[in-house]
């Protein structure tokens, strides 16, 4: 039986040779998962001279890659086309290739995973994807191999969920195989801040597994801020998140309470903001969108009811925020009975139907929770997004509507325009003309002069 001396020294033979091919650029990387983190990742690493396989069991989406075209809104396709490469990638050579091949996780030095981690109906984490994913790496698991974990999830998910999959074959986590877990922190169309200049955070399961995938994104990003392990790494992500999800709750709280003293939130926001110490600035909106904020607090709480703790603060600011909603139905329904109609009938445009401005993705996005709200009350509804053309089905709703056209009629032939997100293209002076009624749950509306009192804020 080998001495533990010499599987130490193995184990680090191992690393260097990784970390060498790392420095050289000489590694293969494959990247699972090509959506909204997985697809601008994988176009760094190609970019800063990696050859990359890029997986993704939707096989449209490899489709689109391999035919130059781009599916999501912020990453254009000409810097798609500029990577792609269209026969299999060697060490040493850069490029991106898209594949629904999963063999070819066998040639990959580094496989990351960028999977989605949602919620059950219960509320509880969703790991399915993870768990068949790990289980998909492990039938193609290799010596010297660096597996990393980016998906959002609860402290523990790599060292109880994803390494025992991967050990099942027989390789050791940190002696002949590494792990890591380093969690994705993309902010879409954020002209500040890309994949590149974006702190990356890296926790190892092991000391050595940790300064190897240091090594690895320390080759494609400006700045990597490691952590004692990976729990250290997936406990920060979520502390991010639930930092934003309660003062969102706050605020969204105290819009209420605001408008029910005749106080304008917003301009109480502004004006505490002028302070230039221990303030910082949030903002009240019909709910939370995207699949973080919504998503990822609920697995912490799920996770400390296993060390019999009720994380009351967390849960109650999930409370506040799935309210919004509802409370924004409710002002519709205020602001048309206050001019002698009913929302049951009323014609209702929503204005905006993804979860942020200026992108075209509905992961989570209260517009489609109004959506449905107004529905359910008998409202007629439509609406307007220059991003999302089309209302595909999705996990919760499936409207199956298209994108009428922003036009003088359009606007005017509604009873109410719910502005729901507040997209920069947007001509909102117009939008206030040409409307009825106009309520705007984003403060969108805030430099328009000129019909001013068809303006309701919610």
């Amino acid at each position: 039986m080998p001495s533990t001396r010499t599987l130490e020294g193995e184990a680090q033979a191992l690393m260097d040779e990784l970390r060498a091919n790392f420095a050289t650029k000489r590694a293969i990387v494959g990247i699972i998962g090509l959506g909204y983190v997985g697809l601008p990742l994988g176009a760094s690493f190609a970019e800063a001279g990696f050859a990359v396989y890029g997986f993704d069991v939707d096989p449209t989406k490899i489709d689109a890659l391999q035919a130059g075209r781009s599916y999501i809104h912020h990453l254009p396709a000409n810097r798609i086309n500029a990577l792609i490469s269209h026969t299999p990638l060697a060490g040493g050579v850069a490029g991106f290739y898209p594949t629904h091949e999963l063999s070819l996780l066998a040639k990959c030095d580094v496989v990351i995973l960028c999977v989605p981690t949602p919620l059950t109906e219960n509320r509880e984490p969703d790991l399915t994807y993870v768990i068949a994913t790990a289980e998909t790496v492990a039938l193609y698991l290799r010596h010297r191999q660096l597996v990393v974990l980016e998906s959002t999830t609860y402290p523990g998910t790599t060292d109880e969920v994803v390494r025992p999959i991967l050990e099942h074959t027989g390789l050791q986590a940190g002696e002949d195989f590494f792990l890591a877990y380093s969690p994705e922190r993309e902010d879409p169309n954020n002209p500040d801040f890309n994949t590149r200049t974006i702190p990356k955070l890296v926790g190892g399961y092991s000391e050595r597994c940790g300064a190897l995938a240091s090594a690895l994104y320390g080759a494609v990003v400006q700045r990597v801020v490691p952590v004692s392990s990976t729990r250290v790494a997936e406990a920060a992500k979520l502390l991010e998140n639930i930092y934003r999800c309660v003062n969102i709750a706050l605020v969204n709280e105290l819009k209420v309470l605001f408008d029910r003293m005749r106080i304008d939130v917003w301009e109480v926001i502004e004006a505490a903001a002028s302070k230039p110490f221990g303030f910082t600035p949030f903002y009240p909106g019909p709910g939370l969108g995207g699949h973080c904020i919504p998503v990822d607090p609920f697995y912490l709480t799920w996770k400390a009811r296993q060390y019999e703790l009720t994380t009351r603060f967390i849960e109650l600011a999930g409370e506040v925020n799935v309210a919004m909603p509802a409370y924004v139905v409710a002002r519709v329904m205020d602001a048309l009975n206050d001019r002698g109609k009913s929302l049951r009938g009323s014609r209702v445009l929503v204005l905006g139907v993804a979860y942020k401005r200026d992108l075209d993705d509905t992961r989570e996005s209260p517009a489609l929770k109004l959506m449905e709200l107004l529905q359910d009350k008998g409202a007629i509804v439509a609406y307007h997004d220059p991003f999302v053309p089309f209302l595909k089905r999705s996990r919760h709703y499936d409207f199956q509507l298209a994108s009428v056209e922003l036009t003088a009629d359009e606007l005017g032939g509604a009873d109410v325009v719910l502005i729901a997100t507040d997209h920069s293209c947007y001509d909102y002076g117009f939008v206030t003309e040409c409307s009825r009624l106009v309520v705007d749950t984003r403060n969108a509306t805030r430099l328009v002069t000129k019909g001013r009192e068809k303006i309701v804020r919610a």
